[in-house]
């Protein structure tokens, strides 16, 4: 891993590139090399990006950290802790650095920056694009999942809570289903501002936020999901 300074810009770097760091999350530098291969869009938008035939060898996820909630009319993307380490991009970086090390399945992260200005900072993360992966609010809309995999899915959330991670976030857009070649994987994305606590009195409470998650989507988006999936989860947790 290495850190680089280029003037008000700073960068967490997980790849021997030879792209320069400002390029690595200019997306009009990606725009101009015809490699912007789709995006996703929630409060900003992620762009994916095809580099696997560069030396970074993996497709990328590139996303802008927005703010969320009533401050967001007034400040878009500004944040105000002036230390590095408490950055949105690199306190993510590392939280992900860390679980990835760990063998959870979630994306590698391969660059953070941060770009400090007069007042506050604004922050960016790049990662490992997940391939062939829907979350599950889009998979439940079209198809059920067996029991064995609503366990696996609570077994992935109890191997990440024995790793102290409590997700702020845990819901059912944050669990990606990946398919490809006739098998199938789970994964956990977006870390930001996820931490690791100790003890286990938070856990329950963390699940329950991916309960009501799945139930709030019944109605939503009318996915696919019975309180027998919700069991047959818990019991793949508890296994």
């Amino acid at each position: 891993m290495a850190y680089i300074q280029h003037g008000n810009q700073y960068f967490l770097l997980n790849s021997n590139t030879t792209l320069a760091p400002e390029q690595l999350f200019d997306i009009e530098y990606w725009q101009q090399q015809q490699r912007v291969i789709g995006q996703a869009k929630g409060r900003g938008i992620t762009w994916f990006l095809q580099a696997d035939d560069l030396d970074i060898g993996k497709n990328l996820a590139l996303r802008h950290y927005y703010r969320g909630g009533w401050s967001a009319k007034f400040n878009r993307d500004r944040y105000f802790d002036c230390a590095l380490k408490n950055s949105r991009s690199f306190t993510e970086f590392e939280m992900l650095r860390r679980l990835h090390k760990a063998g959870l399945p979630v994306p590698q992260p391969i660059a953070a920056r941060v770009i400090k200005k007069t007042i506050g900072y604004q922050a960016d993360i790049l990662l490992q694009k997940i391939e062939n992966a829907q979350d599950l609010t889009a998979l439940l809309q079209q198809q059920t999942l067996s029991e064995p995999q609503w366990q696996e899915i609570g077994g992935l959330i109890r191997q990440m809570h024995d790793l102290q991670v409590c997700h702020r976030d845990l819901n059912a857009h944050n669990i990606l289903l990946q398919q490809q070649q006739g098998q199938h994987k789970f994964w956990l994305i977006d870390f930001d501002k996820c931490d690791f606590l100790s003890g286990d009195n938070w856990k329950a409470d963390n699940l329950a936020r991916l309960h009501r998650s799945f139930l709030k989507e019944i109605g939503r988006m009318q996915i696919q999901f019975s309180e027998q999936n919700w069991q047959q989860l818990l019991t793949g947790y508890h296994f």
